[in-house]
């Protein structure tokens, strides 16, 4: 791995941990409301599988040695196995996930590019939803009707207006991005 893959691995981590700041609590749902599904989103879609899942990967475990780059300025081991802990793991797999449009972003027309990225990020969303909802429901010991309803409903409309923001992005910055590989 080059300098310049290193650099945009880290700079995406911390893009995360940005991210992640910008929460809002929520009274009805242990999960707070943040960027980080648009900053997962982008990694992948700008990265690729490896380096969008490596960035996500670094991000994950950053927190868990109790840098506090999680929602609200948190981190450590008790986050990863509280109730936001699924999401959390749920996101270097999120960014292979999105990742894999990011061939197409990069050189696919720009209608063809947006679509596929968009796709891919759904995809990648609903990767968050199942692992971090199933997480929800084991750890807080309800139903998962109601881990969906309190992790997952709250979240999906504003979580598909910020995979837009993300395909729109990559499939600007892509282009560039590819070209500075070679």
């Amino acid at each position: 791995m080059n300098a310049a893959t290193m650099t945009r691995v880290a700079l995406m981590a911390a893009v995360t941990a940005v991210a992640a700041q910008i929460a809002i609590p929520l009274p009805f749902s242990p999960i707070p409301f943040t960027l980080q599904p648009l900053a997962v989103v982008l990694s992948g879609l700008l990265l690729g599988p490896r380096q969008g899942a490596l960035a996500l990967a670094i991000y994950v475990l950053i927190g868990a040695v109790g840098v506090p780059v999680f929602a609200q300025f948190s981190g450590g081991l008790g986050i990863i196995a509280g109730p936001r802990g699924g999401y959390l793991l749920s996101y270097p797999l999120a960014a292979a996930v999105a990742g894999l449009a990011a061939y197409a972003a990069a050189n696919s027309p720009r209608s063809r590019a947006l679509m596929l990225s968009f796709l891919w990020g759904v995809a990648a969303l609903a990767v968050i939803y199942a692992i971090g909802a199933g997480w929800l429901s084991i750890v807080t010991h309800l139903p998962l009707a109601v881990a969906v309803a309190q992790g997952v409903l709250p979240f999906v409309v504003f979580d598909l207006v910020k995979v837009v923001v993300a395909a729109l992005v990559a499939v600007a910055a892509a282009p560039a991005i590819a070209a500075s590989r070679t």
